[in-house]
């Protein structure tokens, strides 16, 4: 009674520590829950969802995990009820053994924000095991001169249930010589004694049988049974004894087998046949068996398998020694395995976050624990990732660790990262784990289009086709997938009186760029507009690059003659004095060409004359001179034809016909020609009266009162003015000439001749304006709207 009241003692003490151990547990944030072995798969276990405070959808939305110790999973977390089940039966005795709690630890893990949160099952055992002995039969042998009180050690039964369930107390019938006494060993076994009442006579019954039962505490209660035949024996005084009662040893885990780790050693004082000692193991469980062997004769064990710390770490080995005359004595062998660092770190990965968006700091990359199977510093874990990566490493708990971005990351300057985890023991020697995930970085729009060129020079010619093709524009964009996409358009242009859109357009895909009608070099020259690139990001991403456009001149435009007019209602005809001297200016050929550069080089050539040899033209300027003395066979008119060419490719020309009247003098009266009637003179007057007031009303007064005020000094110089009219004297002006110097074709200086001719007929003044220089050729579509005649009033040269 007393060995029972104290057992139960021992029992509630513990309980107390377990109910006081729980209490502080839930107090730092951790739940214990409970099942009873043996429930049936999808057993409810609890509402993780109200317990944690969140709701279903919170919960699914944070991918809620349970996550076991090792690989494998005993729960399941439902998202849709947040209901934590039982994936398989628990089996208390197949988990746990004799430890008692059984405790399963498990995580809740919770994702943004990443949240660990710690959790216990007890597994409560039930009674679904009963005792069961080593040996069904014992025989003993006895003493006959035994005292009362003698205790005899007997094979002990083993339940594999635990508390209340487990093994309590041994009992004996019948009880005419012994009673059975429960004795509990360090390991927690409780062995059974049979205790002498009374003492033995072999005369009078020189055997026994008994029947041992062992029960447990269960409800209800299960039992098992075992016969123990004892043989009384004559007398035998002295029983073997062993030079110490308990042995202890240390051994290394990888000891080589067949190596003797101790030898027991007994002796007895008796002689013969009851001195000679012989060594056996007590009552061994099927575990020591395999792993030790005992010599009968000399005790030594022997290791005959290898032995594992982490499977077994203490083995408690009893020993029989046994004399011929049948009695025994016993010892204890207690062999405590050395762990060696002989497991590397478990590295298991949870979770990975892949890909992961550039330019965020702070993302949780991947979760992860560490764990080894060996003791003390050989199972200590040191974790650790490269230096050179933009990701840190932090511990949580329960040896969970997040690897966490340190910094924005940048997609165009590494698209992935392979991290290698590392986890090394601090074992000698140090063991080594490593793990490598690889982790893709995705794009965020964070860089607009870039253009090969800040601006664009393209070459078109003048009169191209309609849709050509003159010049591509291109951009690259460094982000990838939609955020590089480029579509390019056409930017309004700043020019209001650009038509932009009925001169260009754009591919929007690869950036062509397309004419869309004929260009005219003599219209427009040149022009500049803006494109754009725009990405397909999200905000879209743009830049700008500057275009210009330079139309080409082609020979398009054949020369045009300003002087003499060619479609004047009566030839212009020219006056040359007979006196003339060789190289005598008769007229200057005044022609344009519309178009540019060499296009617009002009040349004169003489094609006809009445009188060849008698007139040259200078091919550069178009002068018109004498090239030797006038005679008297000389016709008096004369009709040349000139041609005008520019130098574009092909060439392009214009011809112009000249008039020349020899006089006498500038005094001799200038006839009409043959062909031109009176009357005809009368409607050109008329004209010519139109046209001078036309232009005086656009000329500025300044240049008409210079005009008028030569013209009066040049009439009273004459000498015809009996005749009502002006005359000029005959030869050269002396210096009352006028130079001009141009550029383009009038770049040549030459004079005007300005003079009067008087005859009882009509008075002439023939006019040619300035040619407008060919720098302003842009001006040169605006018609002169003068036309000088022949019969003027004044003429020019």
């Amino acid at each position: 009674m007393e060995t029972r009241d104290e057992y139960f003692l021992k029992q509630r003490q513990v309980l107390l520590f377990f109910v006081f151990l729980g209490g502080s547990l839930a107090g730092s944030g951790s739940r214990r829950y409970s099942v009873a072995e043996e429930k049936e798969k999808g057993f409810l276990i609890a509402n993780l969802a109200k317990d944690l405070g969140l709701g279903v959808e919170e919960l699914a939305e944070r991918r809620a995990q349970a996550i076991s110790k090792g690989n494998i999973q005993y729960f399941h977390l439902s998202h849709q009820t947040g209901d934590l089940l039982l994936v398989e039966k628990l089996d208390r005795e197949e988990l746990c053994g004799p430890t008692e709690p059984c405790v399963l630890h498990f995580q809740i893990l919770l994702h943004n924000p990443l949240q660990i949160i710690t959790n216990e099952l007890e597994i409560i055992d039930v009674n679904d095991n009963a005792p069961e002995f080593f040996e069904n039969a014992m025989q003993l042998k006895v003493l006959e001169s035994s005292p009362p009180g003698t205790i005899i050690p007997l094979g002990n039964a083993v339940d594999l249930d635990v508390g209340r369930n487990g093994l309590q107390n041994y009992t004996v019938s019948p009880k005419s010589h012994f009673h059975v006494r429960t004795r509990l060993r360090r390991d927690g076994r409780k062995h059974p004694e049979l205790v002498l009442d009374r003492p033995l006579d072999r005369e009078e019954q020189p055997e026994l049988s008994i029947t041992l039962t062992a029960l447990d505490g269960g409800s209800p209660p299960q039992s098992g049974t075992a016969q123990v035949h004892i043989l009384v024996l004559d007398i035998n005084d002295n029983a073997p004894e062993f030079t110490q009662s308990l042995y202890e040893v240390k051994i290394l885990e990888k000891s080589p087998v067949d190596s003797v780790i101790i030898t027991v050693s007994a002796s007895d004082l008796d002689t013969g046949n009851f001195g000679a000692i012989s060594y056996a193991f007590f009552h061994a469980s099927e575990e020591i068996l395999r792993t030790f062997q005992l010599n009968p004769i000399t005790g030594d064990i022997q290791l005959v398998k290898g032995l594992d710390y982490e499977t077994i770490s203490t083995y408690e080995v009893d020993i029989e020694a046994k004399d011929g005359g049948g009695l025994s004595g016993k010892c204890t062998v207690l062999v405590q395995v050395v762990d060696m660092n002989d497991n590397p770190p478990e590295l298991t990965l949870t979770s990975v976050n892949s890909p992961i968006p550039e330019n965020s700091a702070e993302i949780v990359v991947a979760v992860f624990t560490v764990a080894d199977l060996d003791s003390e510093d050989n199972g200590r874990v040191a974790c650790s990732i490269q230096n050179d990566l933009p990701f840190i490493m932090k511990p949580s708990v329960e040896n969970f660790y997040t690897i966490v971005s340190e910094g924005a990351l940048d997609r165009e300057s590494t698209a992935e990262y392979n991290i290698t985890i590392t986890a090394t023991d601090l074992g000698t020697p140090r063991l080594t784990t490593q793990h490598t995930i690889t982790v893709q970085v995705s794009d965020v729009n964070d860089n607009a289009p870039t253009f090969t060129q800040t601006s664009y020079t393209l070459f078109v010619q003048e009169n191209n086709s309609p849709a050509l093709h003159i010049g591509t524009i291109s951009a690259t964009d460094s982000d990838s997938g939609s955020n590089a996409r480029i579509t390019y358009s056409l930017l309004p242009a700043h020019d209001p009186q650009l038509a932009l859109d009925s001169l260009i357009s754009i591919n929007a895909d690869n950036g062509q760029l397309f004419a869309l009608r004929a260009l005219d070099y003599e219209a427009l020259q040149t022009f500049e507009f803006r494109v754009g690139a725009t990405d397909q990001g999200s905000p879209a991403l743009s830049s700008q690059a500057l275009v210009r456009v330079l139309v080409l001149d082609a020979n398009d435009n054949a020369p045009f003659v300003l002087y003499p007019l060619q479609n004047a209602s009566a030839p212009c005809t020219e006056l040359l004095p007979r006196a003339a001297e060789p190289g005598y200016l008769v007229t200057k050929v005044v022609a344009v060409d519309r178009d540019s550069g060499q296009n617009a080089w002009l040349s004169f050539q003489l094609l006809k004359a009445t009188e060849p040899g008698l007139f040259s033209v200078w091919a550069h300027n178009g002068e018109v001179r004498t090239s030797r003395l006038l005679s008297e066979r000389d016709a008096p008119k004369h009709r040349l034809l000139l041609l005008v060419k520019d130098n574009g490719d092909p060439p392009r020309s214009a011809s112009v016909t000249l008039h020349v009247l020899l006089v006498d003098g500038f005094s001799q009266p200038y006839l009409p020609l043959p062909e031109v009637t009176h009357e005809g003179a009368q409607e050109d007057d008329l004209l010519t009266l139109y046209l001078v007031i036309a232009l005086a009303s656009v000329s500025s007064l300044f240049l008409l009162s210079v005009l008028l005020f030569v013209g009066v000094r040049l009439c009273r110089q004459g000498r015809a003015a009996s005749l009502g009219g002006c005359s000029v004297p005959e030869g050269h002006f002396p210096g009352h000439l006028v130079d001009v110097s141009g550029a383009g074709t009038l770049s040549q200086s030459y004079q005007y001749e300005v003079f009067l001719t008087g005859d009882s007929g009509t008075g002439e003044f023939k006019f040619l304006n300035p040619v407008i220089p060919n720098l302003f050729m842009e001006e040169s579509d605006k018609r002169i709207k003068e036309s000088p005649q022949c019969r003027s009033s004044f003429v020019v040269r």
